[in-house]
């Protein structure tokens, strides 16, 4: 019983074989796949293949970096389309100042028009922060003061400091295949006393392959080899790892579920 709480199914090198990289995952022991959205035009394709295939979910959302060219995309249009069934979560949004892409007060109104839709539909945000760790937890913490909400920072690579801070905000923290590079100590080290409670994996397929897959295109599949690393890298037995993430998905995004979004 395995969930990859993020992936991009239905992006190039991953679109083009999706039948096979489903059933690759099945036949390692996934059973819940978040397929992500990263700018509108894709919304219509990402929860199309959430309709066909059963164990898989969907997010719509605006990455940071494409703010820019989404100015309209405002609370409210997430609150609309969110009506979906088979949307389970908001994002993925957030803030990235390595690349800077968009204007950084475009990405944190953004980011905020998220929170916002969050709170008003109970679905959780999927959070993306890069290089932006101050505003980022600066953010989160001002909006939850606005109301409560719920969310996953996905991708986990910031600091034990952050970590921290979103865990007190009552936030989920992902791990991707990241932690099993050899040059990622302090990930590992933030990643082996995270809560087992609000810990994820992910593997953001197509990229991101973990050990001993690097230089491959990652796959959902790919999630078992970094449950494996993090269970020994933590002390625990991989199987109960396994199921315990799972739950921990379905808690959060808990459409997944059938029981519906709730009210923050």
């Amino acid at each position: 019983m395995l969930a990859d709480s993020h992936c991009h199914l239905n992006y190039e090198g991953m679109l083009e074989r999706q039948p096979e990289v489903l059933a690759r995952a099945r036949a390692r022991g996934v059973t819940a796949m978040l397929n992500i959205s990263t700018r509108e035009r894709e919304w219509d394709a990402v929860i199309a293949t959430a309709e066909r295939e059963p164990d898989v979910w969907a997010t719509i959302g605006i990455h940071p970096h494409e703010a820019d060219e989404h100015p309209e995309v405002g609370a409210g249009w997430l609150v609309a389309r969110a009506e979906h069934p088979r949307v389970v979560g908001l994002g993925e949004t957030g803030l990235d100042y390595h690349y800077d892409r968009s204007d950084r007060d475009r990405q944190r109104a953004s980011f905020r028009a998220h929170i916002a839709a969050a709170r008003e539909t109970g679905l959780p945000i999927v959070v993306h922060t890069r290089d932006a760790e101050d505003d980022t937890a600066a953010i989160l913490a001002d909006e939850m003061g606005k109301g409560a909400y719920t969310g996953v920072i996905h991708c986990f690579t910031a600091t034990g400091d952050f970590a921290d801070k979103a865990l007190a905000l009552g936030l989920y923290i992902s791990i991707s295949g990241i932690v099993t590079f050899k040059n990622a100590r302090d990930l590992q080290q933030t990643a082996a006393r995270l809560p087992i409670d609000r810990l994820l994996v992910e593997t953001d397929a197509p990229f991101l392959a973990p050990v001993p897959h690097r230089g491959k295109l990652g796959e959902p599949g790919f999630v078992a080899d970094t449950v494996a690393f993090l269970a020994t890298l933590r002390g625990e037995d991989p199987a109960m790892l396994a199921e315990t993430t799972a739950r921990n998905f379905h808690r959060l995004f808990a459409r997944t579920t059938g029981e519906g979004a709730t009210a923050a």
